[in-house]
């Protein structure tokens, strides 16, 4: 098998990143290339249509990956989706269906079963593909959890993969963490641990070397370069680990998104689209003083409906909400955020928590039924006289009542809007028509800029390439993935096995 992992020093260290970059690099290069995350937890997902399994649900940025690495976006490339619906229980998606739930206290039993389902689509991708880059989860050296790791290491071994190391340099400490992170591995793991790859550094190189020598001659292991850190840098597909560095611009703008930010926040990317056109300002924020001067407010995906309604009353955003479209300016909701307008929210079967029936908040005559069916679309429409598409992921079947329109799988009554297409603000046309409502609800102009989301994103995947191609040696990592981790590299620490992998 030809593939290599890219694990990291923690979460947020710049996996997702490196991976994506390979990927379009390697795919510039005329490598026949495949992303892969064998488990992802992430509320932040995507659909794409799969000939083999059909309509699946895959994390964003596998998905994303797939565009960089030029290759058709497949259930196989992320086989085991994790989404949060609470700290101890997750809902599980395998090979892009829904499949149960699994909690914090079954995590090595619970799990063997999706282990070899990881397995089954790397090996399915590798026999596809000439390489597959695998991105890891976490950190790889978490050593309470190993014996039931299939994501890291437990992959590496199970495929042979040689994995680099990335760590992000801004956060300080390093070195100590990628001299840890292979100090603390049992033997057959640090035999697959080839190399380490620096992320998000500023500065002058210069002072850095002698760091990265000293690195590599206490580990026997080369540095594969370092990526600097650049303000246009940034994917679509990251979750939300800080929501607060998404703030957009903090020049004035025509137009202020504020976006409600939701403990179970989904599909976050939804409102990307609104921060790339020049005068919008778009911020998310958990107080309700924040929306007073809002022109539009947006409540966005949730994992947990009535557990993050609750929570919006419990902090006074329900009222504020509610001052702000009685004021008559708009509201939209995307998925869970356009079910918490309606009148009614019931799941019977306790398809997001305990069973029950709730009220919203009555912007919108449209009662809400959880059901344990998913539903997984890639619709395509019409609205406010442009065409849009999108992607739906949901349990709820929403029901409109007879004063409100239909608007892209949801509801509109006046200036508060309801879609079930998740999306939809990608659509460029169907984007200008929708902001250029909103200037007129908020009493102010606004210009279409004829910018495409499309390719923005393409933009930003060339110049992850670039950077790549620059600064990292793509040459070593294709090696790696080819030819696997060099025989002989030095072990760091005496170590005692963490026991049977089998």
């Amino acid at each position: 098998m030809s593939g290599l992992l890219v694990a990291g020093t923690s979460s947020d260290a710049g996996k997702t990143v490196v991976t994506t970059g390979i990927c379009r690099a390697l795919a510039r290069a005329g490598v026949k290339v495949a992303p892969f995350k064998a488990q992802n937890m992430s509320n932040n997902s995507m659909v794409c249509g799969d000939a083999v399994h059909g309509t699946a649900e895959i994390g964003r940025a596998q998905w994303v990956q797939a565009l960089a690495a030029r290759a058709e976006p497949e259930a196989a490339m992320n086989p085991v989706l994790l989404k949060p619906g609470s700290d101890l229980r997750s809902h599980v998606v395998v090979m892009g269906r829904p499949a149960g739930t699994v909690s914090a206290t079954d995590f090595v039993d619970g799990r063997r079963h999706l282990a070899r389902a990881a397995y089954d689509a790397f090996d399915d991708l590798a026999s596809r593909y000439d390489v597959v880059v695998a991105e890891g989860a976490g950190s790889p050296t978490e050593i309470n959890l190993r014996s039931s790791d299939y994501v890291n290491l437990g992959l590496a071994r199970h495929a042979g993969l040689p994995t680099v190391v990335v760590g992000d340099i801004d956060r300080g400490g390093l070195f100590a963490a990628m001299y840890g992170t292979l100090a603390l591995l049992e033997p057959a793991d640090q035999r697959l641990v080839a190399g380490f790859v620096v992320n998000k550094f500023r500065g002058d190189r210069g002072l850095l070397e002698p760091g990265l020598a000293q690195l590599a001659d206490l580990t026997g292991r080369p540095v594969h370069g370092v990526l600097p850190w650049h303000p246009d840098l940034w994917l679509d597909s990251e979750d939300a680990l800080d929501l607060d560095a998404r703030r957009v611009r903090d020049e004035p703008a025509t137009l202020r998104v504020v976006v409600v930010r939701l403990p179970r926040i989904s599909n976050l990317t939804d409102v990307d689209a609104l921060g790339l056109e020049p005068g919008v300002d778009v911020v998310f924020t958990a107080d309700p003083r924040s929306l007073v001067d809002a022109d539009l407010v947006v409540l966005p995906g949730t994992r947990a409906t009535r557990a993050d309604l609750a929570w919006l009353r419990e902090r006074g955003l329900d009222r504020a909400v509610r001052a702000h479209a009685a004021a008559g300016r708009p509201v939209l909701g995307i998925c869970g955020g356009f079910q918490m307008l309606g009148r009614t929210i019931a799941d019977p079967a306790g398809v997001e928590g305990p069973p029950g029936e709730v009220d919203g908040l009555g912007l919108l005559d449209v009662r809400t039924d959880f059901v344990p069916e998913k539903v997984l679309r890639l619709p395509r429409g019409a609205a406010l006289g442009a065409p849009a598409t999108g992607y739906e992921i949901h349990h709820g079947r929403v029901t409109r009542g007879a004063g409100v329109e239909e608007l892209l799988g949801g509801a509109r009554a006046e200036h508060v809007l309801g879609t079930m297409w998740h999306g939809s603000l990608e659509s460029d046309g169907f984007r200008a028509a929708f902001l250029a409502e909103v200037a007129v609800l908020a009493g102010t102009t606004w210009e279409p800029s004829g910018v495409s989301f499309a390719a923005a994103r393409e933009r930003r995947l060339e110049l992850l390439a670039d950077l790549v191609e620059e600064h990292l040696d793509l040459e070593a990592l294709h090696g790696l993935a080819v030819a696997g981790a060099p025989p002989g590299l030095p072990l760091l620490a005496p170590g005692s096995s963490w026991g049977d992998r089998s």
